[in-house]
C-alpha cells in the first residue's frame, strides 16, 4: 500500500511506528470527566482539561519519536458509549462489564439511528494543528457499535449495523474533508460471530470506506482470527491492525499457511501487563514477522490502546517500541 501512503502525501519511513488510540488520562481530567457525569460540570467545562491533555501526549508522542500520531481520546469515556451519545437513535443503559473490573455504559438503541454532527472531527483537528507529523482519524466501527449496544429498534443484527455503517459514513466524510488522510475504524467485536462477516460485516465496511480518499485502518483486537482468516482480508481496508504479542505472536503461523495480503500493524507491546518490555523482546517479535511478511507491508505499535496503563508505563513502552524498530531499521540497512 505504499503507493496510495505516496499518493496521499505520505512519506512514512520502513516500519512507520504509531499507536493505537487511547492513552491515559491525567487524574484532573478523570475527576471532571465523574463531575460531568453526575451532571455536576457541563460538556464545555472538560474542554479546557481535554485540549491540555491532548497537547501533552502530542508532545510525549513527538519527544518519543512515533511516526504517525493520534489524539489520546482524552475526550472519550469509551469506544461505544461515546459515539452513542453523539448520534441519534441512542439511549445509554446501565454499567455493564467488559472485562476484569473494566466497565462501560451499555447503548441501547431505541430509534433510527441518524448522524447529526461531526464527533471527532474538532479534536483531530485540533491535534493536527499541533504536530507537522500525520495524525490518525480514529472512530468506532459499525459491526463494534452494533454488537455492544441492545438493538430494540431494528428487526435484526444486520440492519443495525448497515444503519450504523450509514450514519458513521458521515463522520468519515467530514474527517477526510477535514484532512485527515489516516482513518482507523475501530472493529474488536469482528470475529464475534463468523458466520456475520461474508453476510453483513464486509458490506458495513465497503459502506464506510468507499469512494473515499484516505488510507484505511481497521483494528480488531483480542479476536478469535482463526475462525474468520483469510476472509477477514476482504474488508476493504488497507491495513489491519492486530494484537500480536499477548498472543505470543500466534497469528503468524496462520499467515505462513495463507500469506496476509494487506498492510499490517503489528502489535508488539503488550497494553495489559504492567511489565516493560526490553528492547530484545521487541526486536525479536518485530523479527519473527518479518519473517513470514513484507518489510513494506509491516507498521510496528501496540496490541491496543495504552488508556489502562499509568501515563509513566506508557512512554516507557512507546520509547522501546521506537527505539527497537531504529534498532532493525538499522539492521534493514
Amino acid at each position: 500500500m505504499r503507493e496510495k501512503l505516496s499518493k496521499l502525501g505520505l512519506d512514512l519511513p520502513t516500519l512507520p511506528t504509531t499507536a493505537v488510540g487511547s492513552y491515559p488520562k491525567p487524574a484532573e481530567l478523570k475527576k471532571a470527566r465523574r463531575k460531568f457525569l453526575k451532571g455536576e460540570l457541563k460538556v464545555e467545562d472538560l474542554r479546557p482539561l481535554e485540549e491540555k491533555a491532548t497537547r501533552e501526549w502530542i508532545k510525549i508522542q513527538e519527544d518519543v519519536g512515533l511516526d504517525v500520531l493520534v489524539d489520546g481520546e482524552m475526550y472519550r469515556g469509551d469506544m461505544v458509549t461515546y459515539f452513542a451519545r453523539n448520534l441519534e437513535g441512542f439511549s445509554i443503559s446501565g454499567l455493564v462489564r467488559s472485562y476484569d473490573n473494566r466497565y462501560y455504559r451499555k447503548p441501547v438503541i431505541k430509534d433510527k439511528i441518524e448522524w447529526t454532527k461531526p464527533i471527532t472531527v474538532d479534536y483531530w483537528r485540533y491535534a493536527q494543528e499541533l504536530t507537522e507529523k500525520p495524525v490518525k482519524g480514529v472512530l468506532t466501527g459499525p459491526y463494534t457499535m452494533m454488537d455492544w449496544s441492545f438493538n430494540e429498534y431494528y428487526p435484526n443484527r444486520k440492519e443495525a449495523c448497515l444503519a450504523l455503517a450509514r450514519a458513521l459514513r458521515k463522520e468519515v466524510e467530514v474527517l477526510a474533508d477535514a484532512g485527515a488522510k489516516i482513518i482507523q475504524i475501530d472493529e474488536p467485536a469482528s470475529s464475534a460471530r463468523p458466520e456475520e462477516l461474508p453476510e453483513f460485516s464486509e458490506e458495513a465496511m465497503k459502506i464506510m470506506t468507499n469512494g473515499i480518499d484516505a488510507y484505511f485502518i481497521t483494528h480488531i483486537c483480542y479476536g478469535a482470527f482463526e475462525f474468520i482468516y483469510p476472509e477477514m482480508l476482504s474488508l476493504s481496508v488497507d491495513n489491519f491492525d492486530l494484537e500480536m504479542s499477548n498472543s505470543d505472536l500466534d497469528l503468524v503461523e496462520l499467515f505462513e499457511k495463507k500469506p496476509f495480503t494487506k498492510d499490517i500493524s503489528f502489535g508488539v507491546i503488550d497494553v495489559h501487563s504492567h511489565v516493560i518490555e526490553d528492547e530484545d523482546t521487541v526486536k525479536s517479535r518485530i523479527e519473527r514477522a518479518l519473517e513470514t511478511l513484507d518489510t513494506n507491508q509491516v507498521w510496528i505499535d501496540p496490541d491496543c490502546g495504552l488508556k489502562t496503563r499509568t501515563k509513566e508505563e506508557t512512554i516507557e513502552k512507546l520509547k522501546v517500541l521506537v527505539n527497537s524498530v531504529k534498532e532493525t531499521r538499522k539492521n534493514l540497512d
